[in-house]
């Protein structure tokens, strides 16, 4: 007990859902909303959206079984990525080390390489919610990209040359450096999207109550999604991509793709409709999962610090922002999301197009079956292994076949597998 109630001290400052504030009691379940069927007004964003590719079956998550399997003990793991003709899985220690399991099927426990695919922990901060939190591949697998928190608490990304295994130290270029006010909602996530450009998430700072208001501020890149090209162009370390929304606007960073977010902990394409899913953590109360289908999210605003979740907080919904299409309360010990995928693997049928997400403090886990913009199935899934549900889901990670793993903060990876 004392062991599992330090866990969650970790995860709560991890992630600080409730900045201390506490919880509110008797409010409902994952709530399910409709995508606003408003456009955003921001410039990039599409008037229409379209139809998604069929799916070949409907996700049934009342009749799925499936349990999750250990894969490997790792200590704090924080994110996941794979690597194109690569067969391993690596993630991240929130300490500072990026680590390889060779063949990410392997099923005995404690399979990872000895020595660290790349070690910055003496460069890394590692209280509260900072660390080494974001790892992604080149789509081509020949560069290796990590965000991490430094030794004064700023975010920095840093690219990488991938050689014989390892990142290369003596190739350490700096994409970005992100000045962070406070400690925490420092975000941390970097992936290369469907269009081969570099995707970065940045929390609104810190703070309670997002006090400086960078939430709806788009001189800033905190409370974002930022959208690059890593190419050096113009003396500058990446170049913005022509196409971004805000490109050419005045008293707004180029860079900017998604806005007006908290903290957005983890987000993901749907491999099949490359709609984009992404979990933002909520204040005190709420903790929302906010989907943008395909050719909706440029430009896109999410609302905070105006709206937390569905609810508003200083003033009414920004003109045309998203709601979330789902949110959940921090009743029962809930306190944090941890935004997942929509699984496209096949080791569990029942699960086919269906996005999974947590919380990391209670480690429940939910299936969301999403059409039209609305929730058409949710519900909570039994996690069947030899921690029940007992576990500190911090993120999930996807493998080149679609099949889901699921990061503990407390023990290491697991994997989902069909029911014994």
């Amino acid at each position: 007990m004392i062991r599992r109630a330090l866990v969650l001290i970790s995860v709560a400052l991890l992630l600080a859902g409730c900045d201390g504030s506490g919880t509110k009691e008797g409010a409902p379940a994952p709530t399910a909303a409709a995508v606003p069927t408003t456009t955003p007004s921001e410039p990039g964003a599409s008037t229409t959206t379209p139809a998604p590719a069929p799916s070949p079956a409907e996700p049934d998550l009342a009749g799925a079984r499936f349990r999750v399997q250990k894969v490997a003990a790792l200590q704090q793991p924080t994110a996941m990525a794979v690597r194109a003709g690569d067969d391993a899985v690596y993630v991240t220690e929130k300490v500072g080390r990026v680590r390889r399991i060779p063949n990410g099927q392997t099923p005995q426990p404690g399979a990872v390489d000895p020595a660290p695919v790349l070690d910055i922990t003496n460069d890394t901060s590692k209280g509260g919610e900072q660390g080494l939190l974001g790892l992604t591949f080149s789509p081509d697998g020949s560069k290796l990209y990590v965000d991490y928190t430094d030794t004064e608490g700023d975010t920095r990304v840093v690219e990488y040359v991938f050689n014989d295994g390892r990142a290369d130290p003596a190739t350490r270029r700096e994409l970005l450096f992100v000045d962070q006010p406070y400690a925490n909602h420092n975000g941390g996530q970097v992936s290369f999207g469907p269009d081969g450009k570099l995707y970065i998430g940045l929390g609104d700072g810190g703070g309670q109550k997002d006090p400086e208001r960078r939430g709806q501020n788009l001189s800033t890149l905190l409370a974002k999604i930022l959208r690059i090209d890593p190419t050096p162009s113009g003396g500058q370390p990446y170049t913005v991509p022509a196409d971004n929304p805000f490109v050419g606007r005045a008293g707004a960073r180029p860079e900017t793709w998604v806005w007006g977010l908290r903290n957005p902990w983890r987000f993901s394409w749907d491999r099949q409709t490359q709609d984009l899913w992404i979990g933002d953590v909520g204040q005190d109360e709420w903790e929302e999962v906010d989907f943008l289908p395909a050719g909706r999210a440029a430009g896109a605003n999410l609302g905070w610090s105006d709206m937390d979740s569905r609810h508003r907080l200083r003033g009414d919904n920004p003109d045309g922002a998203f709601l979330p299409i789902t949110e959940y309360n921090h009743d029962d010990g809930n306190c944090s999301v941890a935004g997942g995928y929509v699984y496209r693997g096949s080791k569990v049928p029942a699960l086919a197009g269906a996005y999974l997400y947590a919380d990391t403090c209670t480690g429940k886990l939910w299936g969301l079956v999403e059409g039209d913009g609305r929730v058409v199935d949710q519900r909570e899934l039994p996690l069947n292994s030899e921690g029940g549900n007992g576990h500190s889901i911090v993120s999930f990670g996807e493998d080149a076949a679609g099949e889901l793993y699921l990061l503990d903060l407390s023990s290491g990876i697991y994997r989902f597998e069909p029911a014994a």
